[in-house]
């Protein structure tokens, strides 16, 4: 299982190294798409005069997708294989980017809402394939190492997203004269974005990548079999709610930085985009240095010292003002870096043939991505924003729970 890994065991099996690297460029994509929603929050505020609470919806209609797609993606994927559910993902973000074109020259907030609802299917899609997809690319004792050196990809898109944004996209509205000037600066990137998916999918329907057949039962799942639910899993239900709040409170912090960074002194909303990207460039470091960590520290130990630590950085910015609140925040993606990759190889342990299952109920759970960030949002409108980060810290105090105590396997069913 997971949590007893082997540093002797190798990165891939045997003839899986190009496939592993194909998969790893998949995770540059979603990450970027995703980072680039998030930093729709303070655009849609300008352009339509909104609340927190109003512009997080942009945030709460990308992630409901994981909630409506994510079981359906999974039973796509023992029909159709891995390969064609990614590719199809692809496609579904193509139609998704484009639907920003009519949304920006309508300047309509309900269609702005739509287009994030589609390119978040293609992104439920693609996640639900390619984690599991990574994850048995090799021996079950190096799923933690090799899914958090896939996610350290998704942290090179998530730090170059917030640069592009700034450079494209959240320009000084004073500079415009009408709302419609402003989204009209959404069409080009949004176009651009578009071609690229189109052709990334073509690329990966003509690639080589294996089909993989679910791993064999083992560990908890010895008796595992394809009737029994998935449900009847402790550690696998507990770790979708620790992606629940892990992905809460990711997005929910990186939807609110810009804001917080202004209202802690930053005058300029690009300097703020700016440093929100190196809220994600924590990550990508904290990723690299944690595939190596995971050699010698189990992965849920290390998931808990994180934990801890982002708690303690949160409680930090919550006390402080000025260069103190705002660099402990940024902090925070570093520690943010190894706990999707760890909370999702550890949810998944020993499903064996369920391992499916396994991860479209984990990825329904990353709907705590459209519920924690509203909750901010609307906490941060009645109560100001700092006093609005005691819900991120409950999600942090969870997850070093869930590393520590939570997600050793039981034989303990909450349904059979």
């Amino acid at each position: 299982m997971a949590e007893n890994q082997k540093p002797s065991a190798p990165l891939t099996s045997p003839g899986y190294v190009m496939p592993f690297v194909t998969v790893t460029a998949l995770f540059l994509t979603f990450g970027f798409i995703t980072t680039l929603n998030m930093s729709l929050v303070p655009h849609l505020r300008s352009i339509f005069n909104v609340g927190y609470k109003s512009a997080m919806l942009a945030e709460s209609a990308f992630f409901l997708a994981y909630f409506v797609f994510s079981a359906p993606t999974s039973k796509l994927i023992e029909w159709m294989g891995y390969k064609k559910t990614m590719v199809m993902s692809l496609f579904i973000q193509v139609v998704g980017c484009l639907l920003f074109i009519p949304a920006a020259n309508l300047v309509n907030f309900p269609l702005f809402l739509t287009a994030c609802f589609v390119v978040g299917a293609g992104v439920t899609a693609l996640q639900t394939s390619v984690n599991p997809y990574a994850a048995i690319l090799g021996p079950e004792a190096s799923a933690p190492v090799r899914l958090t050196l896939a996610q350290a990809f998704n942290s090179i898109g998530t730090t170059v997203a917030p640069i592009f944004a700034g450079a494209f996209i959240l320009t000084d509205p004073t500079k415009f004269a009408t709302p419609a000037a402003i989204a009209d600066t959404v069409r080009g990137p949004y176009i651009a974005i578009a071609g690229a998916l189109f052709v990334l999918g073509i690329a990966v329907a003509f690639s080589r990548l294996p089909h993989i057949d679910q791993p064999p039962s083992s560990h908890v799942g010895e008796g595992a079999v394809a009737s029994r639910s998935v449900w009847g899993y402790r550690h696998t239900v507990l770790g979708a709610l620790g992606i629940f709040f892990y992905v809460g409170v990711e997005v929910g912090l990186a939807s609110i930085a810009v804001n917080y960074f202004k209202s802690q002194g930053m005058s300029s909303l690009k300097t703020a985009s700016d440093l929100a990207s190196l809220y994600w460039f924590g990550a990508l470091v904290g990723r690299l240095l944690g595939s190596w960590i995971l050699t010698k520290v189990k992965s849920g130990k290390l998931l808990g010292i994180f934990g801890f630590a982002a708690s303690a950085l949160l409680i930090i910015s919550m006390s402080t003002s000025g260069n103190v609140a705002i660099w402990t925040m940024v902090l925070c993606g570093f520690f943010n870096s190894i706990m999707f990759p760890n909370i999702f190889t550890l949810g998944i342990a020993g499903l064996g043939p369920m391992t499916s299952k396994g991860s479209g109920l984990i990825m329904t759970a990353i709907v705590g991505g459209a519920i924690i960030p509203a909750l901010l949002g609307a906490a941060a409108d009645r109560w100001g924003i700092q006093h609005a980060f005691v819900i991120p810290l409950i999600c942090y105090l969870y997850i070093a729970w869930y590393g520590l105590w939570g997600s050793k396997p039981a034989k303990t069913a909450f349904s059979s």
